[in-house]
């Protein structure tokens, strides 16, 4: 769904671009661009949705707003940091970012699989299970954090579904790029090839998906 306002085309054309390097960068390097271009990544979505949304803006889009800031907290933290207080950092600029969009879909749960289709929790319990029983031999300290993000991303994932397909979307690979962090910083010798570019990849289309499918819901409902 492209926003109709020519501001907010050139927003999202301008995320796009700060995607595409970004994922770049994941992929050639220098590292050193990295953060950078990650904590931009946001503030043009942000600023997207912004500009597509007309006011009086719906709960929703004001509730997706605040989770997008809390997106860019949780991208932006953790360079203030080291170690597993930079962790923590990023753990919890997310858990909010999460409740929030908790928040944003319940109204529309009805339509989600916790009411339709219901068959399709399985996967969704499924992998928040498996990543819970891979992850929690190694957590040490963090287990209560991990737990509850774990049970925070996997109902927000399940409560996207209610808004639309491109939403649902958005939180199934929400959870697959978290999901991706979790195994990478917990399970010793696990990761992917070139793991940070998946992680990325899967988060950037995550959060499109999510503010595209938002928008797509409020011009149909208006």
């Amino acid at each position: 769904m492209i926003p109709q306002r020519v501001p907010a085309r050139v927003l999202l054309a301008t995320f796009l671009l700060l995607a595409a390097v970004h994922l770049a960068v994941q992929l050639l390097g220098p590292g050193a661009w990295s953060r950078p271009t990650q904590v931009l990544l946001m503030p043009a979505l942000f600023l997207t949705v912004l500009a597509a949304a007309e006011r009086p803006r719906p709960r929703l889009v004001e509730l997706v707003l605040t989770a997008l800031v809390l997106s860019w907290l949780g991208d932006s933290l953790p360079a203030l940091a080291d170690g597993d207080a930079g962790f923590l950092l990023m753990v919890a600029g997310f858990l909010v970012a999460q409740v929030v969009y908790v928040f944003a879909f319940w109204p529309y749960r009805s339509a989600s699989v916790l009411h339709r289709r219901r068959w399709l929790l399985v996967p969704y319990v499924g992998a928040v299970a498996a990543l819970v029983w891979a992850c929690v031999p190694y957590v040490g300290g963090l287990l209560v954090p991990v737990l509850v993000y774990g049970l925070v991303l996997g109902l927000m994932a399940v409560a996207a579904t209610g808004v639309n397909a491109w939403t649902g979307v958005g939180g199934a690979l929400f959870l697959v790029s978290d999901a991706l962090i979790a195994l990478r910083s917990f399970v010793p010798g696990f990761d992917v090839p070139q793991g940070g570019f998946w992680v990325m990849a899967t988060y950037v289309a995550a959060q499109a998906l999510i503010a595209l499918g938002v928008l797509r819901r409020i011009r149909s409902s208006g």
